[in-house]
Parts: C-alpha cells; sequence; structure tokens
C-alpha cells in the first residue's frame, strides 16, 4: 500500500521506511520561521542556543512598520537576536521585506520534500512548494530553532483532484470557497492538491490554495509537483532537491474533483468560511464601507494585476475607502513596473506597504462598529478586522475591486467580460 506526498515526507524526515495515518512522527525540521509577534514580551523567551542558525528565518511582518511602541520594541528584540547568532536571513522594513509566506514564494524557502515551521496558521501556504509547512505553537516553534526538530501525529489525505480552467474573472480564491462551501472543515487531515487542471494554473495562483486550506483545519497542504514547480524553486534556491510525488497506490480518504472551468465568483459570508460561500449574485447589493486586497493569501503580482484590470478608468465609489496591500517588497516593485499600482491608485485606492496589517486586525485598515468590509485576505472571523460589530465578507481580489467601484458587493464578470 502506497503513500501520500505527507506521509512519503513524514517518512522520509522521520527516518521511517513508512508512515500511515495515526502515526506520531519525529521529524527533522529543515526551516524555522520567527516573526515579529514571537518577540512580543507576551510571548518571547530568550533562547540561549539555536541547532543551526542557516535554518533559521527572521521576518517582520505582522506590524509593519511599528504601529506603536510595543511592536517597535518586538522588531528590537528581533534585532538584536538575529545579531547575536548570526543569523543571516533576516527580512527587516526595507528591500526585503514581506509577509513571510510570500518571501518563502520570492525567495524560494519552501523546498520540495523539507519540513517548514512557523507560529503564524497560514504557514501551510508554503506547501504549495510540495513540502510539508504548518503552523505550530510558540514553544514549539521555539523548541524546532533550539533543537532542529519537532513531531506531528499524521492524519488521513483529501486528494483534490483539479480539472478545467478558470473562466474570466474566476480566481483560486473561487475556488476554495466551493470546496469550503461543499466540504466544510477538514480538521486532523491533510489536503493534497494535483491533477491535470493545475497545468493552467500559476504558482501564485495555487498558493492561495493552499494558504487558505488552514480555513478548513487542514493539517498539511501539498500540492503535487510539475515542471512550473520545480523551476520556480531552482531559480530561487540553488539548494539540491528532489520532488516527492504521491505513490500510484496511495490511500485517501477521499478523492474529490473540483472542475475549474465550472466555477462562479462566489463570496463567503461574515463570521467563517465554512459552509458559509454563496454565489457572489446573493450577496449583491450589499452596501460596503471598506475593500481590502491583500495579506498572504491575495497579495500577489497576479492578485494586484487582475484588481488593475478591474478598475483602470474608472474610480471608487464615493464613500468606499480600497486598500491594497502587496504582500511583500518585491511584488510592489514588481506591480510598480507592471503599472498596476499606477492603475489602482489612479482608481482610488490607497496602497499600503507589505505588511499582515488590517488581515489580523492590527493596522493599516482596522473597521470600525457597524462597518462592512469585503476582504481578498484570509478569514473573516467576527472581530478579526476590526470591531466586532463589523461584517466582513471574503471574496476574490476581482470581486473586491469591483465593490470598491460600486459601492456594494458586485459580480467582478460585469467588469471584465
Amino acid at each position: 500500500m502506497g503513500m501520500t506526498i505527507a506521509e512519503k515526507i513524514l517518512a522520509a524526515k522521520g527516518g521511517r521506511d513508512v508512515v500511515r495515518p495515526g502515526d506520531i512522527v519525529t521529524v527533522e525540521v529543515d526551516t524555522v520561521i520567527l516573526f515579529d509577534n514571537n518577540f512580543m514580551p507576551a510571548n518571547w523567551r530568550d533562547i540561549l542556543t539555536i541547532r543551526d542558525p542557516e535554518r533559521i528565518v527572521v521576518v517582520m511582518d505582522h506590524r509593519v512598520p511599528a504601529p506603536n511602541a510595543m511592536a517597535a520594541g518586538a522588531h528590537v528584540t528581533a534585532r538584536a537576536f538575529a545579531q547575536k547568532f548570526r543569523i543571516k536571513r533576516v527580512h527587516d522594513v526595507g528591500y526585503d521585506q514581506g509577509i513571510s509566506h510570500q518571501l518563502v514564494a520570492d525567495l524560494g524557502y519552501g523546498i520540495p520534500g523539507t519540513v517548514l515551521v512557523c507560529s503564524d496558521s497560514h504557514t501551510c501556504s508554503a506547501g504549495v512548494f510540495n513540502c510539508l509547512a504548518r503552523g505550530v505553537g510558540g514553544p514549539d516553534v521555539f523548541y524546532s530553532a533550539i533543537k532542529g526538530e519537532t513531531w506531528f501525529r499524521c492524519g488521513e489525505t483529501v486528494r483534490y483532484q483539479l480539472t478545467g480552467k478558470l473562466p474570466k474573472a474566476v480566481t483560486t480564491k473561487d475556488a476554495f470557497l466551493q470546496i469550503a462551501g461543499k466540504h466544510g472543515a477538514h480538521a486532523t487531515m491533510n489536503v493534497e492538491y494535483g491533477g491535470p487542471g493545475m497545468a493552467s494554473l500559476s504558482i501564485n495562483a495555487r498558493k492561495t490554495l493552499t494558504t487558505m486550506s488552514a480555513e478548513l483545519s487542514a493539517e498539511f497542504a501539498t500540492f503535487e509537483p510539475d515542471g512550473v514547480l520545480i523551476d520556480w524553486v531552482r531559480s530561487r534556491n540553488s539548494r539540491p532537491f528532489e520532488p516527492v510525488y504521491p505513490d500510484d497506490d496511495a490511500q485517501y480518504h477521499d478523492t474529490r474533483e473540483v472542475d475549474l472551468s465550472a466555477l462562479e465568483p462566489l463570496v463567503a459570508y461574515p463570521d467563517t468560511v465554512v459552509q458559509n460561500s454563496r454565489p457572489v449574485k446573493d450577496a449583491a447589493g450589499t452596501k460596503i464601507d471598506q475593500a481590502y486586497i491583500g495579506s498572504c493569501a491575495n497579495g500577489t503580482l497576479d492578485d494586484l494585476e487582475l484588481a488593475a484590470q478591474v478598475v483602470v478608468g474608472r474610480r471608487v465609489a464615493p464613500g468606499v475607502r480600497f486598500i491594497v496591500t502587496p504582500a511583500s517588497q518585491l511584488v510592489y516593485r514588481e506591480a510598480l513596473k507592471s503599472g498596476a499600482l499606477e492603475k489602482l491608485a489612479d482608481a482610488g485606492a490607497m496602497i499600503a506597504p507589505p505588511t499582515c496589517g488590517a488581515c489580523g486586525g492590527g493596522h493599516m485598515g482596522v473597521i470600525g462598529p457597524d462597518e462592512t468590509c469585503i476582504t481578498a485576505t484570509t478569514r473573516n472571523f467576527k472581530g478579526r478586522m476590526g470591531d466586532p460589530s463589523s461584517k466582513v465578507y471574503m471574496g476574490s481580489p476581482a470581486t473586491v475591486a469591483a465593490s470598491a467601484l460600486t459601492g456594494y458587493i458586485t459580480d467582478p464578470r460585469e467588469f471584465l467580460n
């Protein structure tokens, strides 16, 4: 009986021949990412030693630039830690700063067959690169930095077989919302994506699926490797690797087809994405106060260029705040060169610096009492982006941009067909 991608990586990194669902495996950790929240006074514990500074990445991303004295103090602590252990991969305010999960993509930190941990819940984003990546608790991420290992319980795997090709104005955010709406939570399980439909999807589009898999409560989210993925990693990282393919006789909890060509724009209604998504036409006409594009799920160049196509030559509706946050400085520069940011700014969007920002209610777009926001971020829990009385709808960058133009939740096909 064969193994899935997750099972094969757990076996290889745990020194085993076979791993099955239910097994508890201690594995070697290849990459540990510490971000600014880890260095906050309530979370930080002074680390006296680390296994290997070459395996550590330090990122300032959740509150950048520092919005208050506490955040600034955490950044000071992070810089001192990196200097103490001579850590080379440090992403501070400046040229190569960004949201940690986007930096993994920008710089090739996600390597097929490896294990990557961080204490942010959307760490599964890196699974797009055919590795095992997971958000773990603060103590676990510190232990991984110190000892170079951690443990996981292997869950069953659900395979999503992608077929067809996305219609215009439909994105993998819509594909995710269909999965979440139809199949609900995947707690204790892994998610594996593959199939012929992935050939038409960019790495950025695929990354939205793995990032958003955190909202399914999945343990790991992985993509089957192909030439596009292999070329992406090899062009950014010289480290040798072997792609990991599922065995032909791998045992899955379930295999489900997602026909990309049959999808339409969807929105998740406020407070949860699980079993809470509907066609955009059902929400059309809902008045909004803010439209937000960004985060590790939808702050890529693809996302910004799509939004720019929607708004070019038009203006944001009066009374609507349209905030656009590139996921990294590299994405910011690319969007400057492509003209996407110019088109967005000319339409009335405010371009914010790369940060997690308002996605987690930190800063740069937090919403107030009884306000309504449509967002292309990762999560829409009650109070997630601000006041608990506010309402947060979730859609694709195209849907968010279209809604910014009208002042109401709007089908993006009105502007892109």
